[in-house]
C-alpha cells in the first residue's frame, strides 16, 4: 500500500489542477502540487461534449467518409470506397454517452450507404475490430436487425480469408471475389478476431465463424515456443515463424488479450488454458524491472534472452488485461510505469526505451490503452489513483490535440508538433473509456459484457 499512497502523490504533483466543472481551456494550467477531488459527473459531462466536438468536425468535413483532418478540414477514406470507419465505430460511444440524435444520424448513414458488395483488398484485423465489432455493439445496443445483417455480410465476406494450409488468416481478403493476399501476418491480425466472430456466430447462429477463427487462434497457440512464447511475425501458409522477437507491444499485444477475453466472455475452457499458459511465459520471461518499476520488454521466444527494453503506447493495454484476469497488484505496478511513460512529455510516445527513459518513436496517434487500462483498474479494484490518471490524461489531450475542428495526431511529444488525423478509435475508445472511468454510476459494468480490443462492448445475450 505504501507504493501505492506515493503513486498517489507522484499523480498530484505530477498532474497540476483540472477541476472537472471548469472551462476546458484551464486544462493546460501550471502544476501547483494541488490536486482537488475528481468531480466525476462535471468530467464525464466534459467528455461527453469533446466526443461531440468531434462528431461536428466529422459531420462537417468528412461526411459519408471514414476520417476527419482537422487541420486541413479534409476526409481521409481507407478504400477507394469509404467504409464509414468513423460512424460504425463511432455509433456506441454515442448511444453511450446520450447523444441520441447524432447516434440516430449515424446510424441511419450507416445502413443507407455502408456497401459491402465491393472490389476492395482489405485488411482482416482492421476491418474485423472496427467494422465488425462496431456493427455488432450496434445492433445489440439498438435492436437494429439490419446492424446484424451487414455485420453478418461483412462475416461471410471476410471467412475466405481462413483457406491457408494452417487456418490461419491472410491478411487481406477481397470482399466480392474472396482473392486473400500476403502470408506475412502476426499473432495480434491472427489471434483478434475471435471475440467478433464468435459473437457473430452465436447471434445468427452459424457456427462456422467461431470454428474458423478458433481453429486459427488454436493453430497459432500450437506453434509457441517450448517456453511458452510467440513470435513477432509467423507465414500462415507454412506456419514457419519469421521473427522470433516476442513482446507485448504491436503485432501481439491484442492475441494475449484475446484469449482472456475469449474465456470470459464465451467460457470457452480452451483459451482459458491457453490464456493461463501463456501469462506465465510472460511474466516468467517477458517481465522486466528498471529503476525499481515492471515493465515487460522484448525477449527471444525460443530462448528467453532478452533483446530489447522497448516499451511504448500499444504495451499499455495490459494493466488492463492483468486486473480483468485477477493480477491486481502487477496491473497496478504496470499502470505505474504506463503513467511515468506519459508523464516524461505529459503525453506518451509511441515508444521508449524504459531502462535509459529516452524516447525512441516520438509519435502520439491519440492510442486508447493506457486509459483503457485505468478504466479496467478502477472498475475491478476501484483504485483512487486511476481516477487521478484520468483526469491527468484527458487534461493533456485538451491541451495538446485539440483543435478547432476536433483532434488530431502528434507528430512529436516533445514539440508537441500537431498530425492531421483524428482516429476513428478516439472516439471509439479513448474517448470511451475515459467516460466509463468518469461516469458516477456503473454503465456497461456487468460480467456478462466483454470490450473487443477496439472497445465495441459485446453482451452475453445468447
Amino acid at each position: 500500500m505504501a507504493g501505492w499512497r506515493a503513486l498517489l502523490l507522484a499523480i498530484a504533483v505530477a498532474g497540476g489542477w483540472f477541476l472537472g466543472a471548469a472551462p476546458l481551456a484551464r486544462a493546460a494550467g501550471p502544476a501547483t502540487g494541488y490536486e482537488p477531488p475528481v468531480d466525476r459527473p462535471a468530467l464525464a459531462d466534459s467528455v461527453r461534449q469533446e466526443l461531440l466536438h468531434c462528431w461536428h468536425a466529422y459531420v462537417r468535413y468528412a461526411w459519408g467518409h471514414d476520417e476527419v483532418r482537422p487541420l486541413s478540414r479534409e476526409f481521409r477514406d481507407w478504400y477507394e470506397q469509404p467504409v464509414l470507419m468513423t460512424p460504425v465505430d463511432a455509433l456506441d460511444a454515442l448511444l453511450l454517452m446520450g447523444c441520441t440524435p447524432q447516434a440516430d444520424s449515424a446510424r441511419e448513414l450507416i445502413v443507407e450507404r455502408l456497401s459491402l458488395d465491393r472490389d476492395d483488398r482489405v485488411q482482416v484485423f482492421e476491418v474485423t475490430i472496427r467494422l465488425l465489432g462496431g456493427l455488432l455493439s450496434g445492433y445489440q445496443m439498438t435492436g437494429d436487425r439490419r446492424l446484424l445483417d451487414l455485420a453478418d455480410s461483412l462475416g461471410t465476406r471476410l471467412l475466405p480469408a481462413f483457406r491457408s494450409a494452417t487456418g490461419m488468416p491472410y491478411r487481406f481478403v477481397n470482399l466480392r471475389t474472396g482473392e486473400t493476399s500476403d502470408p506475412r501476418s502476426n499473432p495480434a491480425e491472427i489471434g483478434t478476431l475471435l471475440l467478433e466472430f464468435g459473437t457473430l456466430a452465436k447471434l445468427t447462429n452459424k457456427p462456422i465463424y467461431y470454428e474458423r477463427a478458433k481453429r486459427a487462434v488454436m493453430q497459432l497457440y500450437e506453434r509457441r515456443s517450448r517456453i511458452g512464447l510467440v513470435g513477432e511475425e509467423i507465414d500462415v501458409e507454412t506456419g514457419k515463424w519469421l521473427s522470433p522477437a516476442s513482446h507485448v507491444g504491436g503485432g501481439i499485444d491484442s492475441y494475449y488479450e484475446y484469449l482472456l477475453k475469449c474465456w470470459k466472455l464465451f467460457g470457452d475452457k480452451d483459451c482459458e488454458r491457453m490464456w493461463r499458459t501463456s501469462i506465465a511465459a510472460l511474466d516468467r520471461y517477458v517481465a522486466d524491472r528498471s529503476t525499481g518499476q515492471l515493465w515487460y520488454g522484448e525477449v527471444d521466444m525460443n530462448t528467453g534472452r532478452r533483446t530489447a527494453s522497448t516499451f511504448g503506447a500499444l504495451h499499455a493495454f495490459l494493466p488492463g488485461v492483468l486486473a480483468l484476469s485477477g493480477d491486481v497488484q502487477r496491473a497496478r505496478q504496470l499502470e505505474s510505469s504506463c503513467f511515468t511513460m506519459w508523464t516524461l512529455n505529459s503525453i506518451e510516445p509511441e515508444l521508449i526505451d524504459y531502462r535509459t527513459m529516452k524516447v525512441l518513436d516520438a509519435r502520439y496517434a491519440l492510442r486508447p490503452e493506457i486509459v483503457e487500462s485505468a478504466y479496467v483498474l478502477h472498475r475491478v479494484s476501484g483504485d483512487p489513483a486511476s481516477l487521478l490518471m484520468g483526469r491527468r490524461f484527458f487534461r493533456d489531450l485538451v491541451a495538446y490535440c485539440r483543435t478547432d475542428d476536433g483532434y488530431t495526431t502528434l507528430k512529436s511529444v516533445v514539440t508537441k508538433e500537431k498530425g492531421d488525423l483524428q482516429h476513428s478509435f478516439f472516439l471509439a475508445e479513448t474517448l470511451k473509456y475515459l467516460y466509463l472511468l468518469f461516469s458516477p454510476s456503473p454503465v456497461l459494468a456487468g460480467n456478462d459484457v466483454v470490450f473487443n480490443t477496439e472497445a465495441h462492448p459485446l453482451r452475453r445475450t445468447w
